[in-house]
């Protein structure tokens, strides 16, 4: 008797990393294609699938709406005076339940595997902005390197806490890890136990979007010092007219694109010329923009998509969900144009920054942006998000 429950198609693991490194002649290879809108439905996911046509329109009326409503002047004083207090709060009343493991930054950037290799060395990788360890902890994890220095940062006492409070920071199977209080933003301070130039690896992921754009100078001044010539910066975060961007009400906005959350924790939503800015003084050229086209995944009624590999890791709700949603776009890339409306650069990027260095301070390795589409089979919703990401390398 053929039982009449629908069966699932077999999902496929992802193997590569959605965002094209500039330097590679040709992109990986993506499959799945969506020849007519009404299938979108039928599958988990789809490679190449543009925005719809009214995505600009929606964009326009989501924040003309957003700016008729600004969050009140008094009230941003505050927001931005002690904003790790809220992060604080984040941490005490969400502890390490919230975000989960960040495995599929292995894929993303195959350098952290590649300083886990055995015979790999001396290396010293420092995560800023580590929360609970959920990117520390997989690395450390899956580390062979005995001479692996794993550093990790947060500006949340309660956050650094977690980490140290972890069964694997007191006993690390192979290789050392320390986690501190610090604050990147600091005027010319670096954290504990790092010298100038002593850094091979700074993990940047969703944490620059918690900054206040006059604290970005800072913090390029902070991490380029602590790298060595030849390091490495690799780089997450928020992309310009993201879902979660769009779906802010009225008294979130604390200024163009930099929004404050229901939990007063901050965030920005970038372009890649804001990113080339800030780590190079100079905007990207079109070659050096990369584009990955939009996947479908299916989610379930909790916001949590069901179509995830099994390396996968997400987190809800939607106010800082998915920031640890993995790069799960389509394996082809192209140039694109800007996002939509008000993509032109933050006007603290248009003159040198405050306490930064004279550029160029780094070289662009890669600089993409992943474009995804997540649906919800179950009650016909289209959500479009979209990521930046970026390897910045210092000058030798």
């Amino acid at each position: 008797m053929t039982s009449s429950r629908e069966v699932k198609p077999v999902r496929i693991p992802k193997l590569s990393s959605s965002v094209h490194d500039i330097n590679a002649e040709k992109p990986p290879f993506g499959s799945r294609f969506l020849t007519q809108d009404s299938d979108v439905w039928t599958q988990n996911a789809w490679d190449h699938v543009p925005p719809p046509e009214d995505q600009t329109e929606t964009i326009t009326a989501s924040l003309a709406r957003q700016r008729l409503a600004p969050v009140p002047d008094d009230d941003k004083k505050n927001y931005n005076a002690k904003p790790a207090k809220y992060w604080d709060n984040f941490y005490k009343t969400n502890a390490d339940n919230f975000f989960r493991n960040r495995k599929w930054l292995h894929l993303e950037f195959p350098e952290l595997l590649a300083a886990a290799e055995p015979d790999a060395g001396d290396i010293t990788i420092c995560e800023i902005g580590c929360g609970a360890g959920n990117a520390a902890f997989p690395l450390l994890t899956a580390n062979q390197n005995p001479n692996l220095i794993i550093r990790a940062y947060d500006y949340s006492t309660h956050a650094v806490k977690l980490v140290q409070t972890n069964a694997l920071y007191s006993s690390p199977p192979v290789g050392k890890i320390e986690a501190a209080v610090w604050d990147l933003s600091l005027l010319d301070t670096l954290p504990p136990g790092v010298e100038p130039g002593t850094v091979d690896i700074v993990v940047l992921v969703f944490v620059l979007s918690a900054l206040h754009p006059d604290e970005w100078g800072k913090a390029v001044a902070n991490i380029h010092k602590m790298l060595k010539p030849g390091g490495l910066v690799l780089f997450r975060d928020y992309g310009r007219h993201d879902l979660t961007q769009l779906r802010f009400k009225s008294g979130r906005l604390l200024e163009d694109n930099f929004y404050i959350r229901g939990d007063k924790t901050r965030v920005y939503f970038f372009e890649l010329d804001e990113l080339a800015l800030i780590f190079t003084g100079s905007r990207a050229s079109p070659a050096q923009k990369t584009s990955t086209m939009t996947e479908i995944v299916d989610e379930d009624e909790d916001n949590e998509p069901t179509s995830l590999p099994a390396r996968s890791q997400t987190a809800s709700p939607a106010s800082h969900m998915p920031a640890d949603t993995p790069n799960l776009g389509s394996d082809d890339t192209l140039s694109l144009p800007s996002s939509g409306p008000s993509s032109d650069a933050h006007h603290n990027l248009l003159r040198p920054l405050s306490h930064c260095p004279p550029h160029p301070l780094f070289t662009i390795e890669q600089l993409g942006v992943d474009r995804r589409l997540l649906v919800n089979r179950k009650r016909q919703l289209k959500m479009y998000r979209i990521w930046m990401q970026g390897k910045f390398r210092k000058a030798e």
